[in-house]
């Protein structure tokens, strides 16, 4: 992952997901989703990802982005789960990338009914 394009803003309930020249570890990242996915084999499409687009206008700052980044979760279901945040400038705006698990933590499929919301 390009540092110049993306920053690791939050994450939850994860090993922490740099090495040790401070470069996003993608093992670590799988490391700490691993116990999830293994615990629930039968469900297809486990990992939840969706990208939250702030106005340009708003000039969010890092905390408010953080803040909006749990605030989100915590609404669709996804708040007591391990997830990782990232902000994103590989288009004309920042934007946030979260990333998540479907399953929880004893192989539980998580309801995704405000997903389409």
């Amino acid at each position: 992952m390009d540092k110049d394009e993306a920053e690791v803003l939050l994450w939850q309930k994860m090993l922490e997901p740099f090495d040790k020249h401070g470069r996003m570890d993608i093992d670590a990242c799988m490391d700490s989703f691993r116990p999830y996915l293994e615990a629930n084999r039968r469900t297809t499409n486990t990992v939840f990802h969706v990208l939250l687009n702030p106005s340009p206008e708003d000039k969010l700052t890092g905390e408010q982005l953080r803040e909006t980044a749990k605030e989100y979760m915590e609404r669709m279901g996804y708040g007591d789960q391990p997830y990782i945040v990232f902000k994103h400038n590989d288009i004309s705006r920042e934007h946030l990338h979260l990333v998540s698990l479907r399953v929880d933590e004893n192989g539980h499929k998580l309801s995704h009914d405000f997903e389409t919301e």
